[in-house]
């Protein structure tokens, strides 16, 4: 077995869709960055590439790249996963948590698990996701940006 941890960040902006484990999160702001910087992907993705010692997001799919400019995280998320595959491992289980101080995201959380299943095949029993805020502490906090933590489980296949 192998664990991995993950974390992202992106600002809020406004001109941007706020994307969130794959779902269109009605809200004002969205998150700024290369692809549509949906932080909970961009952190499942760099735990899942941890796990495996393969590097991070940033060096498979590079903000210096054209190809990934607003790309899809779910692209993303499925080529990670298919680099863990051929690595010899699938996932026992992901336990996500998006910081933001708004909006209120428990609405979509069961939304966004069944997304993130059906990307990585396996049950919505192995994927967790929750939502937090930091209290109005810091950029999250503030409403400046929000982020995100993950952590995977890993087996031998």
């Amino acid at each position: 077995m192998r664990i991995g941890f993950g974390y992202d960040a992106h600002r809020l902006v406004s001109g941007r869709d706020l994307i969130l484990g794959g779902v269109k999160i009605p809200f004002a702001l969205g998150s700024e960055g290369h692809s549509d910087a949906d932080v909970p992907l961009h952190a499942l993705c760099d735990a899942l590439l941890g796990a495996c010692a393969l590097g991070d997001i940033g060096t498979h799919f590079p903000d210096t790249d054209l190809r990934w400019r607003g790309a899809d995280s779910r692209v993303i998320l499925a080529e990670t996963y298919a680099k863990v595959a051929a690595a010899g491992y699938a996932l026992g289980n992901a336990d996500i948590t998006i910081v933001a101080q708004s909006p209120k995201l428990a609405p979509y959380i069961a939304q966004m698990r069944k997304n993130i299943a059906q990307m990585l095949d396996c049950d919505v029993s192995q994927i967790s996701v929750k939502a937090t805020t930091e209290e109005k502490m810091g950029f999250t906090g503030s409403g400046e940006g929000l982020s995100s933590y993950a952590v995977v489980l890993l087996e031998a296949i």
